[in-house]
């Protein structure tokens, strides 16, 4: 894994502000499994990808996760403390074989799959295309509508339980209406989230150090966070 530098976090963030959220997940794998092939990203399964974004995460942010959503019921605003010890292991997510669903085969998905649901917006239409992109065989899906529903909701479970990293849902409850219910997080997004406001921090930083110091970016980047941080109460003083 690459250590988020300074310099790293701000070349990551020049070359992926203006990608898609996959293309921009996949750079950021690609900092986090530089040993990986760049050809190989985008069919690496999702739980592998999304592992490896949470250990780069651990890494540079630290294991304590800042989460909100509001609720779907009351609309209240729920915001609360995620801890790398309540999310499954990463090592959940080393690579395995196919997933074995109702006699059926499937290849874990990927970002090269993600992509193809790209233009569909019909949710259902999405569900079928990814179950049909991911069968290691060439059996045809069911005809009968309830049997089709029956997979891809087997499919999910299994999904679920092997690779849970795939695609990572929080339980909650609302404290204000009761609700129960569960959210998607998705560790890409989140960790972009953090790494753009991080990368327009330390931008304003270089600007206010290189105006009063006239100092080259390079040579600010240089600076540990703390002598950095010291040179700015100065001038906040």
């Amino acid at each position: 894994m690459m250590a988020l530098t300074p310099e790293r976090l701000l070349w990551a963030w020049e070359h992926g502000r203006r990608r898609h959220p996959i293309d921009r997940a996949l750079l950021l794998h690609a900092l986090a499994a530089p040993d990986l092939p760049p050809e190989r990203l985008a069919d690496e399964p999702l739980g592998n990808r999304n592992a490896s974004l949470f250990a780069l995460r651990c890494t540079a942010f630290g294991d304590r996760l800042e989460v909100w959503l509001d609720c779907p019921a009351c609309g209240e605003r729920l915001e609360f403390t995620l801890d790398a010890s309540q999310l499954p292991p990463t090592s959940s997510a080393e690579p395995t074989g196919p997933l074995e669903v109702a006699g059926q085969r499937l290849t874990r998905p990927t970002s090269r799959h993600l992509a193809r649901l790209v233009p569909l917006d019909d949710e259902r239409q999405a569900a079928v295309q990814l179950l049909r992109d991911c069968l290691a065989s060439d059996a045809p899906l069911p005809e009968d509508e309830t049997a089709l529903v029956r997979l891809i909701e087997a499919a999910e479970a299994a999904l679920e339980t092997q690779d849970p990293w795939a695609e990572l849902s929080l339980a909650f409850r609302c404290p204000a209406c009761g609700q129960g219910d569960t959210a998607s997080f998705d560790i890409a997004d989140y960790l972009w989230e953090e790494l753009d406001g991080r990368a327009r921090a330390l931008l304003d930083d270089i600007h206010v150090l290189a105006r009063a110091y006239g100092w080259s970016e390079p040579q600010i980047l240089a600076l540990s966070d703390t002598r950095r941080a010291a040179y700015l109460e100065r001038l906040q003083a």
